[in-house]
């Protein structure tokens, strides 16, 4: 049977639609997430609003079916196309792109002082395409004169736009070009994740279990089922007693944080867990149960384990000093033997080529060779994706060349960006993850296994501030989005229309992000918003460079033996997987053990995976499809609750936070 049968159209005001309400959640998420201090519009790779936009369309949709049986206003797959279109632009519009954008080109003017000398050593380095003129920075910090009494559309006009325009020009080239190459990238290999090695998407399955009802007229059935019901009432009663408190503290609430660490020794092998946490997120209970056991097992217990080391080490005498570290990009490495990650993240690429071995060398001889490429279920041919891949990558290196880095450099740098910024993606999307941080940073692994020497000073500096662009902030990064959105797409046979979508929804998303995050600032000032995170980040950022610039220190010895050791760790994890298919850990568990999320996560997927571990045991998949409806209820009841209370918080002087930021 011709594998296209089955698959669905869809019409052109569907994309239209979601190209809209991106552009909306995306003029809304500044003032909202950082002027009203209200729960994250986005954030992570299940974010709020497109599910919770997603929720009540799929509501109304359901009920004007009811009254006008034949009428097709939407469908299922309309519906699922539009949300994934708005997961995309709301990353794009805070972490994922905006939330330090305009700090990073602006902080070596504004932070610039007589103790740090930066404009003696940091500002000859900039390069003058990159970086607006002074003019546009004291507006930027301290709001323009009279701008908070002017209106969006005349403080957008008062913007200065000529200081603007090059550096805007100059990024905005190299964000498409990187873009570009993630859109090739999860194209070419799609067919190898999704369709040959059947990737399970956690993710996915709440959004997918609403719309195949509504396809099949049961959503009515499926919102009464008892256990999605029990589920549901557990967040929705949750959050109503804690919102209340609140904002009227007499109103009893519900802990939802436990501090675990002072029950544990300051000394001895428990010592690593004295500042250890518990959050309950029903959300990340039911992303956990609905994962597979092995994976949701597997990242509890490699963080407890990382713990353990921590403790062992001392123990046995190893006080290893953070100074060891040298100079570092990480968002959270703080310790030498978080380096692991390094070697982690490099062998367990490898895996992924290796088990694509065979796809990658059809792709690699379909690209080489002449005559007609059978396009399965891919936006467009893989010969297109591997020839895009390859000159997008060749034009972002150039980009770097050009701007002052070594050729052998920027080679090297794309190379870790895209290699650390896929496996991260698998992370994300297989294991049902929807808040994930980075431990170490691409240029760490760049500088431990070639000294600082690789990079020159002008090289330094165009590396770390691209990297802080896109490549070291992953909580809200696109091509973990776009996996899910190829997800999506590839049972749907408009494939023009959805890339075009697509296409659209990034310019749309980029445009109205930059805009909106700009008149925010010139309205208010940055001194006057709450950026502190954004501010103190960036700073580090030029601190490391200048430092690392003068001293050229290079990382400890015990650095590179961490960084081998997880390498080694991580062989012998992707052995065991592939070659016992008893073996009960999954390899990407040890990617996150250090991770920040996972100090947040941890405890919630112990509770999912003894949840489905205790209901397939006991009940086998009978069960399991049962109890699996009450899990679905604990994120919708999260979800709805963080959106309600979202809503009220753009009316009040604060937002109860549901989700983490």
């Amino acid at each position: 049977m011709n594998p296209r049968e089955d698959y669905q159209p869809i019409r052109a005001r569907a994309i239209i639609t979601g190209v809209v309400l991106t552009g909306i959640i995306c003029a809304l998420t500044p003032i909202n997430n950082i002027y009203h201090q209200a729960t994250p519009l986005g954030g992570g790779h299940f974010p709020l609003a497109p599910f919770y936009i997603l929720l009540l369309t799929t509501l109304v949709a359901g009920l004007l079916r009811k009254l006008m049986p034949r009428s097709r206003v939407i469908t299922g797959n309309e519906l699922l196309v539009i949300w994934i279109q708005m997961v995309i632009g709301s990353g794009i519009a805070y972490t994922g792109l905006t939330r330090t954008f305009f700090i990073n080109l602006t902080a070596p003017f504004q932070f610039a002082t007589a103790e740090n000398n930066w404009q003696e050593i940091l500002q000859p380095l900039l390069p003058g395409w990159l970086y607006p003129g002074e003019g546009a920075v004291e507006g930027l910090y301290n709001g323009l004169i009279n701008g908070r009494q002017m209106g969006w559309l005349e403080l957008i006009t008062n913007i200065p736009w000529h200081n603007w325009s090059l550096p805007l020009l100059a990024w905005g080239l190299f964000i498409a070009l990187c873009y570009t190459v993630m859109i090739a990238l999860i194209n070419l290999l799609s067919r190898q994740w999704i369709h040959n090695e059947r990737m399970n998407f956690p993710l996915l399955s709440v959004p997918k279990i609403l719309e195949d009802h509504f396809e099949e007229k049961t959503l009515g059935r499926l919102l009464l089922n008892p256990y999605l019901l029990w589920g549901l009432s557990i967040p929705v009663f949750l959050h109503t007693l804690n919102g209340l408190n609140f904002y009227n503290p007499t109103v009893p609430h519900i802990p939802t944080l436990v501090l675990a660490g002072p029950y544990f020794p300051k000394y001895g092998i428990l010592s690593g867990f004295i500042k250890l946490k518990i959050y309950f997120y029903p959300l990340f209970i039911g992303f956990a149960f609905l994962a597979a056991r092995q994976i949701s097992l597997s990242f509890w217990f490699f963080f407890l384990l990382g713990g353990l080391l921590f403790g062992l080490l001392g123990v046995m005498g190893y006080n290893i000093p953070a100074a060891s570290l040298g100079v570092t990009f990480g968002p959270t490495l703080a310790r030498p033997e978080e380096t692991q990650m390094i070697g982690a993240y490099g062998v367990f690429f490898l895996f992924l080529v290796w088990l694509a071995r065979h796809h990658l060398k059809d792709v690699f001889i379909q690209s080489i060779r002449r005559g007609p490429i059978d396009v399965q279920t891919e936006w467009f041919s893989v010969r297109l994706s591997f020839w895009i891949s390859v000159a997008g990558m060749a034009a972002i290196v150039m980009w770097a060349v050009f701007f002052g880095m070594r050729l052998q450099t920027a080679l090297l740098l794309v190379c870790a960006f895209f290699m650390i910024t896929l496996v991260a993606s698998r992370v994300i999307c297989q294991g049902g993850i929807g808040y994930f941080t980075l431990t170490a940073a691409p240029i760490d692994g760049l500088i431990i296994l070639f000294g600082p020497g690789l990079f020159s000073h002008v090289g330094l500096l165009i590396a770390s501030v691209a990297q802080k662009v896109l490549f070291v902030d992953l909580r809200e990064s696109l091509m973990p989005s776009l996996l899910h959105a190829r997800q999506i797409h590839h049972s749907i046979s408009s494939r023009r229309l959805l890339l075009f979508g697509l296409g659209a929804t990034l310019v749309v998303a980029v445009s109205v992000s930059f805009i909106a995050m700009l008149t925010l600032c010139y309205k208010y000032g940055i001194r006057e918003l709450q950026l502190e995170w954004a501010t103190r980040t960036t700073l580090n950022v030029y601190e490391n460079i200048v430092r690392l610039n003068e001293t050229g220190v290079e990382a400890g010895e015990w650095v590179k033996i961490f960084s081998g050791a997880g390498a080694v760790v991580m062989l012998i994890l992707v052995i065991c997987y592939h070659r016992f298919y008893w073996w009960p850990i999954h390899p990407i568990g040890y990617l996150t053990a250090y991770s920040s999320a996972m100090r947040i996560l941890w405890f919630s997927f112990f509770v999912g995976w003894l949840c489905n571990t205790i209901c397939m045991r006991y009940g086998g998949v009978v069960l399991f499809k049962k109890l699996r409806l009450f899990f679905v209820g604990l994120i919708i009841g999260d979800l709805f609750m963080g959106g309600t209370w979202a809503i009220i918080g753009l009316f009040t002087y604060g937002s109860y936070q549901v989700l983490p930021t």
